[in-house]
């Protein structure tokens, strides 16, 4: 039986309340949180306690005091415009942007210009060799744990960032330790009315060294370098985020799973009030019982023994088949 420390407890309910304590803003403010201009210097627009503010061209966390119509006086000096196509921030055109979506859009177009060849590539290579003894592998199907407990398994669809199905089957398994650390946190997050909504964990090694491939250059701090191994070839690594248990429909977060843009950052100064705060409260569960959170991803979280294990390369199907 999964038991619930009380400090996790007081964790959890201490947040509830603030999270119900956040001002509501106006929803014409809410259209306009997001992020405007240039990749390499944007301009992020987020709400705080029911006011704008924006953060970047110079300013930090500067309040937007309503003028007129779509009309926005920058508290420390400036003005800010809403036009069609974005914002103006002192007369200077700034686009509204979605980069995420922009990078998916191109690692898509050039995984599918030669996907068979990638996948062949992948599947050949091979893992680096590990000196170092490890703890034996006992990877636990995490639809074991709790009934609560949902998934939502991105990479058995074409439902992610790639566009190609590379699981098997949709599951999902962690080294032991961490699964009963998961099913902990799971039983905090009922306190609030939360669940946890499980999209990846365990992750064959031929699969890190697809994404290292497909992913550009300058967005490589979003995945693991192959020639290392990652925490989630060793099971011990899981990405996931929360449910409302009374509507059985995922929070909203800052930013999206999987996204390659500074909205995965887990310290992302935008987004809403509401979207941070469900943010630190799955942060909050999963750090008091032995995970660590990832700087790059706020869905990513490693457990504390992960350098104890190997770098797995079983498939999902390889796995079924152990009875696991």
């Amino acid at each position: 039986m999964i038991r619930t420390s009380p400090a996790i407890v007081a964790i959890a309910m201490g947040l509830a309340a603030s999270t119900a304590a956040l001002a509501a803003p106006r929803a014409a403010d809410l259209t306009l949180v997001g992020q405007y201009g240039e990749a390499t210097a944007p301009l992020t627009l987020f709400e705080r306690d029911g006011a704008l503010f924006i953060d970047g061209a110079g300013r930090s966390a500067a309040r937007l005091v309503p003028e007129g119509v779509r009309l926005y006086r920058v508290e420390g000096g400036g003005a800010l415009k809403v036009v069609t196509r974005g914002v103006r921030l002192d007369g200077a055109l700034l686009r509204r942007r979605d980069f995420g979506a922009e990078v998916q859009a191109g690692i898509r177009k050039a995984v599918r210009a030669d996907s068979a060849t990638l996948r062949a590539r992948a599947l050949a290579a091979a893992p680096p060799v590990e000196t170092a003894e490890h703890r034996p592998a006992d990877l636990v199907d995490l639809a074991t744990l709790d009934p609560t407990i949902r998934f939502d398994i991105r990479y058995a669809t074409r439902d992610n960032f790639m566009g190609l199905k590379l699981y098997e089957r949709p599951a999902a398994y962690l080294q032991r330790p961490a699964a009963q650390a998961l099913g902990r946190v799971q039983k905090a997050l009922e306190v609030q009315g939360y669940g946890l909504l499980i999209h990846d964990a365990y992750r064959p090694w031929f699969v890190t060294w697809l994404f290292w491939e497909a992913t550009p250059p300058e967005r490589h701090m979003f995945v693991a370098d192959p020639a290392k191994g990652s925490r989630h070839n060793r099971g011990c690594a899981v990405d996931l985020t929360l449910y409302d248990l009374k509507t059985g429909q995922p929070v909203e977060m800052p930013g999206r799973y999987d996204e390659m843009s500074g909205r995965s950052y887990a310290d992302f100064v935008g987004g809403t009030s509401a979207q941070r705060a469900h943010r630190q409260v799955l942060r909050d569960a999963m750090v008091a019982e032995g995970f660590e959170v990832y700087p790059e991803e706020w869905w990513h979280f490693d457990y504390r023994d992960w350098r104890g294990y190997g770098i797995g390369t079983e498939t999902f199907t390889r796995l079924a088949a152990a009875g696991r």
